[in-house]
């Protein structure tokens, strides 16, 4: 380990000194001792430049080896790795060498064909630049292998058959006109045979400074390009903008095993671009070379997978202005000098984009998913159309706004298929994409509303900002994007994808599942003019048939590539590019939640928010929720405390979603039986905690499952009601009234404003009378709460965003609101983890307590011998089985309580009993004054974090409040000194 340690330390100190051009004489002696002679250290330095591609003419091997020898090296390290082909050093080695493109992937092609390696071994870059050079993609090489391998010994002795079979001319290319020709060196004999018009072409690219493509006869340049006379030169200026496309042409093979700084910069470039950032502000945000990121930028051209942005400033540049600096900075001093120097030509230009984006009345969404979602569209069987977006969603971690019209026509392709099996779920994703999508790209509101403002803007006095309005609203119709809200189709299908082109479908009242109302369009007189001094993007704070429509232009991000940036790289990126983050549901737990101050997020707030924290922040908020008991990581059962021991089933999530013999991991929870619940505990708590929740038979339905209902998100609408929200459930009038007082009541308590949808469950309401009719026997309590879009469920996807556009939440003139709700989320679930984790105040005072050791005096609530336990019933009646009864909810707030009480169950009797006096004042001083020292963590390092606490103490909640666990006498190695005894005097007389 330290000789692995020495041999680093060494080599940091040899790259700095190689940085830093040091000779033989200047270096360290411990450098000197590990290197042993000069030519050693010589050879150090040409590899070091080999590998980081620099020019000669710059870099530190200028002083050690001559300039054809090290291009030489360069380009035998290249073929035998089968790499990227240096266009950016193409001035000597395809000009000078008279090694061209397509002479060098010829060579790597037959270089792995010689070898026999299949064409998977040749590298993702490599391969989709040699299909476009050379035309020989994965099935033409598999068909040269094939008819050399037919010819058996022939092949063996000669491997030149290969090359024979490879093209004799470079493939036709897609030819941009601003990108520039440049000639080579060519001998007399290739003179004398040029053509008049080719003679001409040469004398123009050497006479002429600007040598645009556009400004040549495209037959003679393309001919002389197939003869390998010219060649191009695609020029990216620090000042440029560029727009990344699909990756048509892209190869999936294997990742390059070398080192290639190019290449590693080109997937960043892909989820940093933007059309309203210059490459030098791409290098900022990835703090990488300039002269680097040109490089890429300038292959990404070649394979048109970027579109370069050309404006009247590049049009008109100076000819004299190099495309690429001609010095190389490797470290940070260096990066910052080559953007400081290209700062005073582009500042302006900077600050008018940001400026024009700011301001311009649209607001950039970052739509985070995750790689299963690429997986699902990759599906041939779905749509083949949808194979593009897939592949550059996937390996370029990013799909950007010109991309996404162009997906939802693709998505349209589903509706009216019927699909079976595995590929429904791919199709529901699909759905569900789509119709998110379409919510976003009409701002969040309906057709009617739409046409109506665009109205109201033509009869008002024509000026320039009316115009834009009304080209807006009408550009956004003739898109077909805003047709979200109608609500007057018929039930979804089985395994059918309902037409989505202007109406969307009533949901299916089989499922229990509320609805919105039959008629979802918005009218302009629920908008009230908002008081608020923030305003954003475009709105003006006038009335609403005045305001402007704010537009929304939307990239779709892969979670993976976003986790793969560095922190500070991420938050450069959300903070310059983006307003507004969504996230999918799921969201993963090992991706990134955008934290940058001041983003609004429809998303979770927080890792912690992605754990059953969230579910005790809800019920502890909210004093409403199904009972439910908290064990720790570690522990071991002997026997199933109550209110556990007696019931039918009950749903299990594990903190850190383990996976043990098949169950767990699961998003919604597993269900488990009771008879098997003590095994399934032992064997999760040995990685992770648990929270689990006993189910009786009546909380359960004929077919043995827990009955749920999905409330979709935003709860209110524009006019602050909510009965819409469930106006169509199948339910009880009864129970829909009662509903509705739980929603209200949750939404004064729980932020409720956001995107996403509220669980609940229904649980058997335990009634003194028999008279109750069967149907409202039965009571609606949260059960879950989630942020973001579920694209898993396409109806309730659908309803989310009727909700956005009843809501006007993408219209509303501060937005940003949200933000600050999500604060208060994040502070809540922080403040229960820091009470409860084990180095918080309730979790060391109840562990320094000694458990149940304690002698204080205690309150016996009920002799456990059947039923299931309820803390609501008087200590003297018998529980009955079934959940506590609305009206009982309300005695715990009414009996008289300490300041911290304990539940405590030793086998038999489950008793409740307060903390001494010493430690309840230890607790209260705590609880008040310790929140001083974790509380110097910000909210912004709180979401970074990654490392969610666990409970330190076992938690348990009794349907209105949550206490400390006391299940000493249930836990193993914790048994009775007269069961030890006993047991020992057994073994003596068994000896």
């Amino acid at each position: 380990m330290q000789q692995q340690m020495a041999a680093t330390v060494e080599e940091q100190m040899m790259v700095k000194a190689i940085r830093d051009e040091c000779g033989w004489e200047a270096l360290p002696k411990r450098i000197q001792a590990a290197l042993a002679t000069k030519e050693e250290w010589h050879r150090r330095i040409v590899s070091y430049c080999i590998r980081k591609r620099l020019p000669w003419s710059t870099c530190f091997a200028r002083r050690v080896c001559k300039e054809g020898e090290y291009y030489e090296d360069m380009m035998r390290y290249l073929r035998k790795n089968l790499a990227l082909y240096p266009y950016h050093l193409a001035d000597y080695i395809c000009r000078v060498m008279r090694i061209s493109s397509f002479r060098y992937y010829c060579d790597v092609l037959f270089e792995a064909m010689k070898n026999e390696q299949p064409y998977d071994s040749i590298p993702n870059f490599s391969a989709a630049d040699a299909l476009r050079i050379t035309g020989v993609g994965r099935n033409e090489f598999i068909d040269i292998m094939n008819k050399c391998r037919s010819k058996k010994i022939m092949w063996k002795l000669n491997k030149s058959i290969a090359r024979e079979l490879l093209p004799a001319e470079p493939a036709d290319l897609a030819i941009e006109p601003w990108w520039g020709v440049r000639f080579v060196n060519f001998t007399l004999e290739e003179f004398k045979k040029l053509s008049e018009e080719e003679t001409s072409a040469i004398d123009k690219i050497c006479k002429e400074e600007v040598n645009s493509y556009v400004l040549f006869d495209p037959e003679v340049i393309r001919g002389l390009y197939r003869r390998g006379m010219v060649y191009f030169d695609v020029p990216v200026y620090p000042e440029d903008r560029f727009r990344v496309s699909r990756l048509e042409g892209f190869v999936s093979n294997k990742d390059q095993s070398y080192e290639d700084p190019i290449e590693e910069l080109l997937y960043a470039v892909f989820v940093v671009s933007s059309e309203n950032a210059t490459v030098a502000e791409l290098a900022a945000t990835l703090q990488a070379d300039l002269y680097q990121l040109q490089a890429a930028a300038s292959f990404a051209c070649r394979l048109g997978w970027a579109v370069k942005l050309l404006d009247t400033d590049s049009a008109l540049r100076d000819s004299s202005t190099p495309s690429l600096p001609s010095n190389i900075l490797d470290d940070d001093e260096g990066l910052r000098t080559s953007i400081a120097s290209e700062k005073s030509g582009q500042e302006l230009l900077s600050n008018d984009s940001d400026g024009q984006r700011r301001t311009s009345g649209a607001a950039y969404v970052g739509f985070i998913v995750d790689a299963n979602v690429t997986s699902y569209l990759m599906m041939g069987s779905l749509s083949p159309g949808l194979k593009s977006h897939a592949v550059t969603l996937y390996e370029a971690g990013k799909l950007g706004d010109s991309c996404i019209a162009d997906l939802c026509n693709d998505l349209a392709s589903l509706e009216g298929k019927r699909f079976e099996g595995v590929l429904q779920e791919f199709a529901n994703h699909a759905f569900s994409l789509r119709c998110f999508l379409e919510c976003l790209l009409s701002g969040g509101t309906s057709p009617n509303e739409t046409s109506y403002r665009t109205s109201e803007a033509n009869n008002q006095e024509p000026s320039l900002q009316n115009d834009f309005d009304t080209s807006s609203a009408k550009e956004s119709i003739e898109d077909g994007v805003d047709i979200v809200v109608e609500n007057n189709e018929s039930s979804h299908q089985m395994g059918e994808l309902s037409q989505q082109d202007h109406e969307m479908g009533d949901l299916d009242a089989a499922n229990g599942i509320a609805s919105s109302s039959p008629s979802a369009t918005v009218s302009e007189s629920r908008e009230t003019p908002s008081s608020k001094t923030t305003q954003f993007g475009g709105s003006n704070g006038t009335s609403p048939s005045s305001r402007t429509k704010r537009n929304y232009r939307i990239n779709i991000l892969r979670c993976e590539s976003l986790a793969s940036l560095a922190p500070s790289t991420l938050e450069r990126l959300l903070l310059r590019d983006y307003d507004i983050m969504v996230s999918m549901i799921p969201f993963p737990s090992s991706s990134v939640i955008p934290s940058t101050a001041g983003l609004v997020h429809f998303g979770p707030p927080s890792y912690s928010s992605l754990t059953p924290w969230m579910k005790l922040a809800l019920y502890t908020s909210g004093s409403c929720g199904p009972i439910s008991a908290v064990f720790m990581k570690g522990q071991r059962l002997r026997l199933l405390p109550e209110p556990l021991a007696s019931c039918e089933k009950a749903l299990i999530w594990s903190w850190d979603q383990s996976v043990v013999g098949g169950l767990g991991g699961k998003f919604e929870g597993n269900l488990v039986k009771g008879g098997v619940l003590l095994h399934y505990l032992n064997s999760v708590t040995k990685y992770s905690a648990v929270i689990v929740q006993p189910l009786s038979l009546n909380d359960l339905d004929e077919t043995g499952n827990i009955i749920t209902m999905d409330v979709p998100l935003p709860l209110k609408n524009a006019d602050g009601s909510i009965t819409s929200t469930i106006a169509c459930a199948n339910l009880p009038q009864k129970q829909v009234s009662d509903l509705i007082l739980l929603l209200e009541d949750l939404s004064n308590r729980v932020e409720l404003s956001t995107v996403g949808y509220l669980r609940l469950v229904r649980l058997h309401r335990v009634c003194e009378s028999n008279e109750v009719a069967k149907n409202e026997s039965y009571e609606w309590i949260p059960l879950s709460l989630e942020f973001g879009i579920p694209l898993f469920n396409p109806k309730l996807c659908e309803r989310i965003c009727e909700r956005v556009v009843e809501s006007h939440l993408l219209q509303k003139d501060d937005i940003s609101e949200h933000y600050e709700a999500m604060q208060n989320v994040r502070k809540r679930l922080r403040e229960l983890c820091t009470e409860y984790q084990a180095t918080g105040p309730t979790a060391r005072l109840f562990n320094q307590r000694g458990g149940s050791k304690n002698n204080s005096p205690r309150k016996k609530l009920a002799n456990i011998s059947s039923g299931r336990w309820s803390p609501f019933h008087d200590p003297s009646s018998p529980t009955n089985g079934g959940s506590p009864r609305e009206t009982d909810r309300t005695k715990p707030a009414r009996r008289q309580r300490c300041f911290t009480e304990v539940l405590s169950f030793d086998g038999n009797i489950l008793r409740s009993y307060a903390l001494t006096p010493v430690y309840e004042a230890a607790t209260r001083s705590v609880s008040e004054e310790q929140p001083t020292t974790p509380a110097a963590k910000t909210d912004h390092d709180d979401a970074n974090t990654k490392d969610v606490a666990l409970p330190g103490v076992n938690l348990i909640f009794d349907g209105a409040e949550l206490h400390p666990f006391d299940i000493v006498a249930c836990l193993q190695a914790r048994q009775p000194l007269s069961l030890i005894s006993e047991a020992s005097a057994a073994s003596l007389a068994m000896k």
